[in-house]
């Protein structure tokens, strides 16, 4: 923390952002890979999702949402375009930042990892919603599987995903945690600001 405060306020700020980002080009690296002890019945765990919520669980709902449009635009030019991962991962993001803004859960790896378990499922709904639309306006292709197909497989694979994701939260959520906090602390050590209690 110390060769952080020597540094200009600009170069905290680049230093801070390089952190981040890379942390979610590793997200997006190792979102294809399938090594043992991270896939269950064919899922694998949704890391930009779990990415997601560890951002914007100290966040507005505006910045949830950038998070999960820049995150879904992401994923979606690594898999598909249709259904777009864009849409499931705002609706997280923007819950997640509302929930924590109601102070209805704690920051603690239990709380998160229940917060990425029901993220993971309405997420996974989502996409079976677009599939959904998709099969009853008849825009999809017969490659794509019936309408009964898609809510069959989605009970699999919400589950799936909602399991090992909220098992692998805690290590995606508590480097990136303790570096933003770590960043926080610097800042107000070198230009405090009012806190939200003296405000209130």
């Amino acid at each position: 923390m110390r060769w952080l405060r020597t540094l200009s306020p600009n170069a905290r700020q680049l230093v801070s952002w390089t952190v981040t980002t890379v942390s979610v080009l590793v997200c997006l690296l190792i979102l294809p890979a399938r090594l043992p002890g991270m896939e269950l019945l064919g899922v694998a765990p949704n890391w930009l999702l779990i990415w997601v919520v560890a951002w914007s669980i100290k966040r507005s709902l505006w910045q949830g949402a950038l998070a999960g449009v820049v995150l879904g635009l992401a994923q979606d030019g690594m898999t598909s375009p249709y259904p777009s991962h864009v849409l499931g991962l705002v609706v997280v993001g923007v819950l997640t930042a509302g929930i924590q803004k109601q102070r209805f859960i704690q920051e603690d790896f239990i709380s998160v990892a229940l917060i990425v378990f029901g993220m993971a499922v309405v997420a996974e709904t989502v996409t079976a919603v677009q599939f959904s639309l998709g099969n009853l306006t008849g825009s999809l292709s017969t490659a794509y599987p019936t309408l009964g197909e898609i809510w069959r497989y989605h009970q699999r694979i919400a589950l799936c995903s909602a399991i090992l994701s909220s098992l692998w939260a805690p290590v995606v959520y508590y480097p990136l945690n303790r570096w933003w906090e770590m960043m926080e602390i610097v800042e107000q050590g070198k230009a405090p600001t009012v806190s939200a209690k003296a405000v209130r």
